[in-house]
Formats: C-alpha cells, sequence, structure tokens
C-alpha cells in the first residue's frame, strides 16, 4: 500500500503550536502534506509522570528516502528545539515514521513500521482516523483491526 505516515507529539511549550510549526518545518524541508488526523489529547505514555502530549498523524509525500526522511526529522526537531534527555520523557516535539509505504526496515537507528503502532491507542485512533484500511505490512491487517485488538487503555481524546 502507498502511503507515508508520521506521529507529531508535544508535551512541553504550546503544545498545539509546536504541532503547527513541525507542519510547516516540514513543508519547509519538501515534506509535502497530504493529510492530517485530529489533534489528540492523551496521557503520557511510558514515563506516566509528566503533562499530557498532544498527538496527531500526518501523511506526507516526500523524495527522501525512509533514511533521509529520518535525518530530515532529526534536523526539524533540533530547528524546533527538542532535547534529548530521558526515553519517554517530556519533550517539545517529537517526530516518528509510523509507516513508509509497504516498507519494512529494521535497522539500529530505523525500524519501519514503527514498533509501537499495534500497542499505543495515542497512535492507532489517528491512523483510524485518515486511513483506516493501510495495512501493516508485517501483521496484514488494517488499523482498526489494530486499534480493535489493542490492549492500551489511556484515554484519547479530541484536543479543543
Amino acid at each position: 500500500m502507498e502511503g507515508i505516515f508520521l506521529l507529531l507529539g508535544s508535551n512541553l511549550g504550546n503544545r498545539a503550536a509546536v504541532l503547527n510549526k513541525a507542519i510547516e518545518a516540514l513543508k519547509i524541508h519538501k515534506i509535502q502534506l497530504v493529510n492530517k488526523s485530529s489533534v489528540y489529547e492523551t496521557a503520557a505514555w511510558g514515563k506516566t509522570d509528566q503533562q499530557a502530549f498532544l498527538n496527531q498523524v500526518v501523511e506526507v509525500k516526500t523524495d527522501y528516502n525512509p533514511a533521509e526522511l529520518l535525518s530530515v526529522i532529526l534536523d526539524i526537531e533540533l530547528e524546533l528545539g527538542r532535547v534529548r534527555k530521558v526515553k519517554w520523557g517530556e519533550r517539545l516535539i517529537d517526530i516518528d515514521i509510523l509507516y513508509f509505504n509497504d516498507q519494512v526496515i529494521k535497522e539500529d537507528e530505523l525500524e519501519i513500521p514503527h514498533p509501537g503502532i499495534p500497542s499505543r491507542r495515542f497512535t492507532l485512533i489517528p491512523l483510524v482516523e485518515i486511513c483506516p484500511q493501510f495495512i501493516h505490512p508485517i501483521k496484514q491487517v488494517n488499523q482498526k483491526e489494530l486499534l480493535n485488538n489493542c490492549k492500551d487503555n489511556l484515554k484519547v481524546s479530541i484536543y479543543k
């Protein structure tokens, strides 16, 4: 299947504005926005003693290959002020590659599809919103089915 999907997340500062800045930065770096989900608010996952996150999935088009896209995303995170301190810790911006068409990549620095997709409602709910029938290239099920089988019980709600 075709589709490059990214997850944007922020739990510091003006979270909604940070997500918008990330989308603008993607465009500046020649990554075209095709579609975007609503913005969702979710309690922190993994390391729970921090402010809630805003998350959004965006579908993009780009001429970059997956490794080049990762490099550009890491540059954008730095440009926007991301500081990496603690795994799953607070962050101004986090951009993850969820899917890159139907490619499967497993390297030290890059794993596609993102291994957390099946276990995270905050990722699956916005994916279901914009691409419910997109097939996970390893599990061979669509996003709706992944969500139906997800054991995560964190509340995910549309951010107003």
